[in-house]
């Protein structure tokens, strides 16, 4: 948790997430990760998951917040936690590989 926290404060990290949503690059994060999307003003509107102590600050900040292992809105992949990891990582890597959009319709 300290570590999303220390990065929210830093003007460069928040910077350098915001230019990877408007250049549609990939963006993950998992556990308090996504604090920082708050941060970077991109968590209005998207459909994501957290640690659930998160849960009401997606919310305020405009998220479609639900409690699912993994959640991909566009290329942004979330998670909630640890145990979590394996179908997080298995969405980062279809999403790096162009496999996102197939494995959506499949």
């Amino acid at each position: 948790m300290a570590n999303p926290d220390q990065l929210r404060l830093s003007r460069e990290a928040i910077t350098f997430i915001r230019e990877f949503a408007r250049e549609d690059k990939p963006i993950a994060a998992i556990c308090h990760g996504p604090w920082t999307l708050i941060d970077a003003d991109i968590a209005k509107g998207k459909r994501m998951t957290s640690w659930p102590s998160l849960q009401v600050d997606l919310c305020n900040a405009g998220a479609d917040w639900t409690d699912e292992q993994v959640v991909v809105d566009g290329k942004l992949v979330t998670s909630r936690k640890p145990d979590d990891l394996p179908a997080f990582n298995q969405a980062i890597l279809r999403e790096l590989t162009g496999g996102g959009a197939q494995a959506a319709r499949a």
